[in-house]
């Protein structure tokens, strides 16, 4: 197997060593994972995954937006020695310092445009805002100029989550409704209206995206959605998914009948989860009652080398 695992993390140490000292619960529920290089090539092999385009998790802002820019550029300038070591194997999307407007846009400046990173980390929410924010335009401006590629992130702390009567882990739900109020929000607020250009890749399949879309046009319709003058349909089909966590059948089924087609690339989630969780992931996408083979080949390559074309041309060169 030669799969494009979008939806995979880096581990930077010092960042980590800081959040422990911060007392910041960050990972959804399960232990901080062990990770190396050396490691992530070893279970990448081990489980068919040729490349991939990492990030850095949790998000830098813990309510310190000096300490996020910190980390942001720590982060970047930490995954850009990775690919630079790797390119063949490697690509990074990189960290940024939201809620900071300016923090951001002078780091997507240095991300972009110095360590040639292949696109931008956006998490579903920062404190108590989202993405589609308006005093996060100028951002999204410069994001639709540079036709960038946005892989949106669950946030890790969710607004409103600390619910004293539930014991359920973060990551089990919390997760995946944030990431769909992230998408909820950039459409309702007119972000993709205005910004079409900008390529997003959603996790864990959209969260709960693909059981939203008739609720959300016939909102649309009673006019919720001022700021979306098209079908949801259409802003849908924008979108792009990564499939971590999410090959379980009802999943695909669903993923399927709203992503329009090529707009669906493997994800794993490794190292924030163990490797038997990857295994299990492949294990539903080989054997997927939903995709026939042309369909599981593109989710696992051919859709994110049309994405990421110079993943492509070194698969062509090493031929």
């Amino acid at each position: 197997m030669q799969r494009i695992d979008v939806h995979h993390h880096f581990v930077p140490p010092e960042f980590v060593a800081w959040l422990a000292k911060q007392g910041a619960h960050w990972t959804g529920g399960p232990p901080i994972p062990d990770w190396s290089i050396q490691l992530a090539k070893e279970t990448m092999a081990r489980n068919g995954i040729a490349q991939a385009v990492g990030s850095v998790v949790p998000g830098v802002f813990w309510g310190d937006n000096a300490a996020a820019a910190h980390w942001a550029r720590h982060a970047n300038e930490f995954m850009a020695r990775v690919v630079q070591d790797d390119p063949a194997t490697f690509g990074a999307f990189a960290a940024m310092p939201l809620p900071d407007t300016g923090a951001a846009l002078r780091e997507l400046e240095y991300a972009m445009d110095v360590l040639k990173l292949d696109g931008v980390q956006m998490f579903s929410s920062f404190g108590n805002q989202y993405p589609g924010n308006p005093e996060f335009e100028e951002f999204f401006q410069e994001l639709d100029r540079r036709n960038a590629i946005v892989h949106i992130h669950p946030s890790t702390v969710v607004p409103g989550a600390i619910v004293p009567q539930l014991t359920i882990p973060w990551g089990i739900v919390e997760f995946v409704l944030d990431t769909s109020r992230a998408v909820a929000n950039l459409i309702y607020s007119g972000t993709m209206e205005r910004y079409p250009n900008i390529k997003y890749i959603v996790s864990h399949a959209g969260g709960t995206i693909p059981y939203l879309p008739m609720r959300m046009e016939l909102s649309r319709r009673m006019g919720y959605g001022e700021h979306a003058p098209k079908d949801v349909g259409h802003y849908i089909d924008q979108l792009y998914f990564d499939t971590a966590l999410s090959t379980a059948p009802s999943t695909l089924a669903a993923l399927t009948n709203i992503a329009r087609p090529g707009h669906i690339l493997y994800g794993s989630d490794w190292p924030m989860v163990p490797e038997m969780v990857v295994q299990y992931e492949n294990t539903s996408l080989d054997g997927s009652p939903v995709l026939d083979a042309g369909a599981q080949r593109a989710i696992e390559r051919g859709n994110a080398e049309a994405l990421f074309p110079r993943f492509a041309k070194q698969k062509a060169a090493a031929a």
